[in-house]
């Protein structure tokens, strides 16, 4: 039986791990949820269940109105990690690292769990919302909580439109999901959030055609400037990251506006989901450092980083799998479609797991996440488990 309750084939391929909906299309609401988990076996076990039921409560919920397309994202920090999962880690978890260059500073923000609520109606999105919290209870303290909002045509509070490049189809899959090169976490994913502020009285000081020059677009239409008039600083210039055959490497970014018109808050929380992290990692060294070093994005003289936050996604199964303690002899958190023990190291160190250093690299490739041709296929619309379905097994309606 398949995910939607449609039989499987007789002799059918092997089912490829079942992806959370971190390619999911862009939608008119989200609430972001960062929170931390609290030390002991109470709060560890408050997550595990919801780890396990997480599916039923987005059935119950999203059920109310199947159209709005109500999906959650559940990431780990690489200390929850640890403490759930471990002593393995997929091999491009770890802690957020900030940067600092001159007066521009990617802060670091300690969190544990992320959930990335997307719908097409704000009161979907609070609802599940509520659930979660009211499952986890005293088990965690809340680092941050944003309630994004889709603003015009998908423009952010400074006029312009974000996401125009965002991979779609099975690009998207491709850029966001583990494949082959780390089999044991293969249909997972790593996501990157960061919680910018605008000064958005010095923003609109400056003329148009300079925006323009920051940004890298036309402001009206939403056109790519030429290469030839484009200036090396421009935000699209610096985030732009290719491998080492010269191919473009993507990401999906999920970006949405916020603030409060009282308080003069004015954001865009930047959401960014890829198959290395390493691919993200570069963008914003290459922001906030500069691409020679100095030549930095102008954004970040009118926005400031308030948060950062690393986390891994993993597969349906494995986080099903969560659900089940080993020190209760449940089974191994790796999950049934993990690799065995000799498909990852065992005596990886904490450095290794860790990855390369983030000060610096010299150019502008990156192996972002290996062979590429492993990614698993895109999702049918009815096997976007972490969508209106099951995790257990329970047809889907719809």
């Amino acid at each position: 039986m398949t995910l939607d309750g449609a039989p499987r084939p007789a002799g059918g391929p092997a089912p490829q791990p079942v992806t959370q909906p971190v390619a999911a299309p862009l939608t008119a609401a989200a609430i972001f949820l960062v929170v931390t988990v609290r030390p002991g076996q109470d709060s560890d076990a408050a997550v595990r269940g919801l780890c396990g039921d997480l599916g039923g409560l987005l059935r119950a919920v999203g059920f109310r109105d199947l159209d709005a397309a109500l999906t959650c994202v559940m990431g780990f920090g690489s200390s929850l990690w640890d403490r759930l999962a471990g002593p393995e880690r997929p091999a491009g978890l770890h802690p957020f690292r900030e940067i600092r260059a001159g007066q521009r500073h990617a802060v670091a923000t300690q969190a544990d769990l992320l959930f990335h609520i997307r719908a097409d109606r704000m009161d979907l999105c609070f609802e599940l919302a509520t659930h979660i919290s009211a499952r986890l209870g005293e088990a965690t303290d809340t680092v941050d909580e944003v309630h994004g909002f889709r603003y015009f045509d998908d423009r952010d509070l400074i006029g312009f439109v974000d996401g125009t490049e965002n991979p779609t189809g099975q690009d998207a899959v491709d850029s966001t999901v583990i494949g082959a090169e780390d089999p044991a976490y293969a249909g997972g994913s790593y996501v990157i959030v960061q919680k910018y502020l605008h000064d958005l009285a010095q923003w609109n000081a400056l003329r148009t055609e300079e925006q323009e020059n920051i940004i890298g677009r036309t402001k009206l239409d939403d056109i790519e400037l030429d290469d030839a008039v484009k200036p090396t600083f421009a935000h699209n210039a610096l985030t732009t990251v290719v491998d080492e055959d010269g191919e473009e490497v993507d990401i999906v970014r999920d970006n949405m506006p916020f603030g409060s018109a009282a308080n003069g808050e004015y954001g865009t929380y930047f959401i960014g989901y890829a198959r290395s992290p390493q691919t993200i990692e570069l963008m914003l060294t290459n922001m906030f450092v500069g691409r020679p070093p100095g030549n930095y994005d102008r954004l970040l003289d009118v926005s400031r980083a308030v948060t950062g936050s690393l986390f891994f996604v993993p597969s349906v199964p494995l986080l099903e799998s969560l659900a089940d303690d080993p020190a209760d002899g449940g089974p191994d958190p790796a999950g049934p479609d993990a690799a065995s023990p000799d498909q990852t190291s065992s005596d990886q160190t904490a450095s290794d797991r860790d990855g390369p250093d983030q000060g610096g690299p010299s150019g502008g490739s990156t192996d972002a996440g290996g062979d590429r041709s492993a990614g698993p296929p895109a999702p049918s619309d009815s096997a976007g488990s972490l969508g209106i379905g099951s995790l257990r097994g329970v047809t889907q309606h719809g």
